[in-house]
């Protein structure tokens, strides 16, 4: 099974890029980012077909901008930049943690002492 989906369209073999779904009770029809997954009463429609949908006399098309599901490059910048932020060392606080206090930290791991033995040393 491809992992690519493809156009709903009877005989298209293009990637699906939009879904479609109707709203009987209001007689819209709404189409969107591609959905995260299959719907069974849903459509994923190619850019062309996507393009082309006219909806039935007295319904009303919604057309949901599609790169609200895309990120934007600001988006992953700031990703990578949280990711940095995150992993780079950070000076011992001494803050206490649960039964221990810190001492160090490298990446994501922190160096713990007791706070019994912290107050030894003192």
């Amino acid at each position: 099974m491809s992992p690519v989906r493809s156009c709903s369209r009877t005989a298209c073999r293009q990637p699906a890029v939009f879904t479609l779904t109707y709203v009987y009770a209001d007689s819209t029809a709404v189409l969107g980012p591609l959905a995260t997954y299959v719907e069974p009463h849903c459509y994923d429609l190619c850019a062309d077909h996507a393009e082309r949908l006219t909806a039935p006399r007295g319904w009303e098309v919604v057309r949901l901008p599609s790169e609200a599901g895309q990120p934007s490059t600001d988006d992953l910048e700031a990703l990578a930049n949280a990711v940095r932020e995150a992993a780079r060392p950070t000076p011992s606080s001494g803050e206490p943690v649960g039964q221990g206090v810190e001492v160090g930290r490298r990446g994501h791991l922190r160096v713990l002492r007791s706070a019994q033995q912290q107050n030894l040393d003192r």
